[in-house]
């Protein structure tokens, strides 16, 4: 028959301790990840928003551009196909954020969507059609910046919940 001696039984206890002083930096460090994609997907919101008002503020006061910079750049793309891209990413970009909302959990992926639909309003702009094109555009930004907030909080809220319960469970 062995004996657990007093010094066995201190070293186990210090162990325990150690591990679930462990375990308590890595919720909390998960916790503090899951809280910065839920400001980020706000961020992203914030920032789609300040785009689209200079987009509608330089579309009725920034005269159009030189001959000497169209000549530079080229010919504009008619309206009618930058419209048909900006369906096609539409859909596309709807397609892949419904995919990954399947997903448990995702990172915010908004921050490339922001660039797309910025480079919308400068190609509408471009054309010189941004006028009449801003709405579509900021609809379209809204719709899909909205879902993938919208996947971003769903999944973050759940997985917060998660990592709060085994928190409390550690006793803090």
């Amino acid at each position: 028959m062995t004996t657990v001696k007093p010094q066995n039984i201190s070293q186990e206890a210090n162990g325990a301790t150690a591990d679930r002083d462990r375990l308590r930096r890595e919720t909390q460090e998960r916790i503090r990840f899951l809280r910065r994609q839920l400001r980020m997907g706000m961020l992203g919101m914030v920032i789609f928003t300040a785009l689209s008002a200079i987009a509608m503020l330089n579309a009725r006061l920034l005269p159009p551009l030189s001959e000497k910079t169209r000549q530079f750049l080229g010919p504009s793309p008619p309206p009618t196909l930058i419209s048909i891209a900006l369906v096609v990413y539409v859909f596309s970009a709807l397609t892949l954020i419904l995919a990954r909302m399947n997903r448990e959990f995702g990172t915010y992926r908004g921050w490339s969507h922001l660039g797309y639909l910025t480079s919308f309003y400068v190609f509408y702009y471009y054309a010189g059609d941004l006028g009449e094109s801003f709405w579509a555009v900021f609809v379209a930004g809204l719709t899909i910046l909205g879902l993938e907030n919208y996947r971003i909080w769903t999944s973050c809220s759940e997985a917060l919940r998660d990592e709060e319960e085994i928190l409390a469970s550690l006793g803090d």
